[in-house]
């Protein structure tokens, strides 16, 4: 060959790996958006059974096209503290069974041309333009489903970009078969552990197992000069390479997280070092024929599979000892890790696979919803039993509301410029709305605790009117938190369109409670020094049931993609019958004693 042939068979090479590349990324991001957030929830609760767990780590990696990607997912689940190490474990060696299936996808381009039609059909050459056309058709949809069959567009189209770049691919290699440089160069792979750091390397390089082993089934198939014993050591290498990509996802993150990194590595290195070993010694010893019998694609996508499969019944039964070795090489130290590290809000290794990160997002936000609760209940507590402790544990969980708002923000921003699915986008909507809303609750917690300061302080002491009052006001304000809670995080609708109903009623509350005051002012019953601290508590407390009425609404609006919150409102509240009879039933249930004024 001459160097110029070389150098465009080259740039053929790098050419057809890029669009396999991103035929491959464009492919499992429309699978992916087809998961929706399904992968993450099955992640989280299927983990307690081994058996469901390596199905789990193989089905994952079949639908993102890569154990890599599942395994950055872990690191970022278990960073965040939604995952133990413990049970990432299968799921990593079910990935190993699940990168196969790529494999034995690409075998379908070595199937002959020129048999039949049927035949030459099942070839990827050819059935993939197909795809891509119906993929194209499919993008371009304006009917309804639009977003359902957008996702299935991108998988044809992606399938058939990855299947262009394995012919360019192909066709670069071809000549090769006549090179003498090249039969000579392939004789330096006859040593194995040349072979192995071959297969580390450029898996490592690309970080795609499957485009590494896409590149040997070309080389096997297209230049007939690839045996056994050069292919076996190759394989058992790219195995290796794939974990680069995991060892890099574990660079800041915590001591638990980097230990998946350390699992993933640990199983393929364990693995090919093991039945390397055997297959070698085995070779020199009895002798396999077959080592220097030539391989096609096929062999390649046997052995590879073969491989996957005996490294998992070997090691599936030690699946604890590989976490101890994580332990043993990451030991858990003294308790010096930053506990804001360890806690961490949101991984950004998670925004990697989007519905996964919009999932994440949407459970951090629960989170928040609780916190938020939860602190305000214990402001208002502290109104009649002030604890200096218990006040300082509002302030902090005030500072944990606002890097809630901050990590949680952050990441759907970045989302927002991502492909996400109608349903992902609209549960963006909604938690992006709603973590405002919360933090803002934190806000009035912490006036509401100063206002219990001054109360202790000063020694200041309501009527006996304005106690029961705020009492009766106080048990409303802690039924709309509890229910807006509920209806945050359960997306029910029927009971959202409740919260507005007393959030109304609380308004007129806090109005006859202010006026209740001036009477007592003009009795004497009451002094004007209390009466501010009165009106700093009735401002905060409707404030806050302002704030539940907006997550409510947002829940709903967000359901049937609208977002005129004002006029959602006026429509609820004027002339709805069923807002008249919740009105009316809060009323009767919050009635102020009018005994006392």
């Amino acid at each position: 060959m001459e160097v110029k042939d070389i150098v465009l068979a080259v740039i053929m090479v790098i050419g057809g790996l890029a669009f396999f590349l991103y035929g491959m990324s464009v492919m499992s991001s429309g699978l992916e958006k087809m998961a929706g957030g399904k992968m993450e929830q099955a992640l989280k609760k299927l983990t307690s059974n081994w058996a469901l767990s390596l199905l789990l780590g193989t089905a994952i990696t079949i639908v993102l096209q890569s154990s890599s990607s599942l395994t950055v997912m872990l690191v970022g689940l278990v960073n965040c503290g939604v995952m133990e190490v413990s049970q990432t474990v299968v799921v990593i060696i079910g990935a190993n069974i699940g990168k196969t299936f790529t494999t034995w996808l690409l075998c379908l381009m070595g199937v002959d041309t020129e048999g039949p039609l049927w035949l030459s059909l099942l070839n990827p050459e050819y059935f993939s333009l197909l795809f891509a056309l119906v993929g194209a058709l499919l993008m371009m949809s304006k009917s309804t489903g639009t977003s359902h069959k957008k996702n299935i567009g991108n998988i044809l189209v992606g399938f058939a970009v990855l299947m262009y770049g394995m012919v360019l691919m192909k066709d670069a290699v071809s000549p090769l078969k006549d090179s003498a440089e090249f039969q000579q160069l392939l004789t330096k792979f006859d040593n194995p552990i040349l072979g192995v750091l071959v297969g580390t390397g450029v898996t490592g390089i690309i970080q795609s197992s499957a485009a590494s082993i896409g590149i040997l089934q070309t080389l096997a198939d297209n230049t007939g000069t690839i045996t056994f014993g050069m292919a076996i050591p190759i394989i058992m290498g790219q195995n290796i390479g794939t974990c680069v990509t995991a060892l890099i996802s574990s660079i800041g993150v915590n001591r638990n997280a980097k230990k998946v990194g350390v699992i993933h590595i640990a199983f393929n290195v364990i693995g090919t070092v093991i039945f390397l070993t055997i297959y070698e010694i085995l070779d020199m010893t009895v002798g396999f024929e077959f080592s220097s019998w030539t391989i096609n694609s096929i062999g390649i996508a046997i052995v590879h599979t073969v491989f996957n499969i005996l490294t998992t019944f070997l090691l599936l039964p030690f699946s604890k000892y590989l976490e101890k070795i994580a332990n043993f090489i990451l030991p858990d130290g003294n308790g010096s890790d930053d506990l804001r590290h360890q806690h961490a809000l949101l991984d950004k290794r998670l925004l990697k696979t989007p519905s996964v990160a919009v999932a994440e997002c949407e459970n951090a936000s629960q989170n928040m919803a609780l916190l938020a609760v939860e602190t305000v209940l214990l402001s208002i507590s502290l109104l009649t039993d002030f604890d200096e402790k218990l006040s300082k544990k509002v302030y902090e969980n005030e500072e944990m509301l606002d890097n809630y708002e901050d990590r949680i923000g952050s990441s759907l921003v970045q989302l927002t410029s991502m492909a996400l699915t109608e349903r992902d986008s609209a549960v963006s909507s909604r938690v992006l709305r709603a973590i405002g809303d919360f933090e803002r609750l934190g806000d009035h917690a912490i006036n509401i605790v100063q206002s219990a300061e001054e109360i202790h302080n000063r020694a200041l002491e309501f009527s006996e009117g304005a106690r029961q009052e705020l009492d009766v006001l106080t048990a409303a304000l802690e039924e709309i938190l509890q229910n807006t809670y509920q209806v945050y995080k359960s997306h029910n609708e029927v009971e959202a369109a409740n919260i507005e109903p007393l959030e109304q009623v609380i308004d007129y509350l806090t109005r006859d409670i202010k006026a209740n005051h001036i009477k007592r002012l003009q009795k004497g019953t009451c002094t004007i020094e209390m009466g501010f601290v009165l009106n700093d508590i009735l401002v905060n407390f409707e404030r806050v049931s302002d704030h539940c009425s907006n997550i409510a609404v947002s829940v709903i609006e967000t359901s049937h993609n609208m977002f005129e919150t004002h006029s959602y409102l006026n429509k609820v509240k004027f002339g709805n019958k069923n807002f008249n009879e919740s009105f009316e039933l809060f009323s009767q249930k919050y009635r102020l004693p009018s005994s006392l004024i």
